[in-house]
């Protein structure tokens, strides 16, 4: 059964099974914050860079199997594949949402 996520992360899922940069970016506020391995990435430049020099070189989707609310925050976990070293792994992305946007999302391994 799949999950129902809140609209702004299913879009974001959908694009990135697509390696979609553009739509990707799509459902972010363009203030979002993304904390990434201890980087911090704000607004939809910086976010831009990392997505076309992380995950699309090496086609990391993830593919979320749990969700959960936390501390006002929607938690989804779940693995990323692609052609990188270790994959599958498990990531948990911690998104806060805003006016139907996503505002703020951390994402740890």
């Amino acid at each position: 059964m799949p999950l129902e996520l809140p609209s702004p992360i299913a879009a974001y899922v959908a694009a990135n099974a697509r390696l979609d940069v553009d739509a990707m970016l799509q459902p972010f506020a363009a203030d979002a914050v993304l904390r990434d391995n201890g980087k911090v990435f704000s607004g939809h430049a910086e976010i831009r860079r990392l997505l076309e020099e992380a995950v699309v070189p090496v086609k990391a989707i993830f593919t979320p199997d749990g969700l959960r609310q936390e501390d006002g925050r929607i938690v989804v976990e779940g693995p990323a594949h692609g052609e990188f070293p270790g994959s599958p792994i498990r990531f948990t992305y911690r998104f806060t949402l805003e006016d139907d946007a996503i505002k703020a999302v951390e994402i740890t391994g």
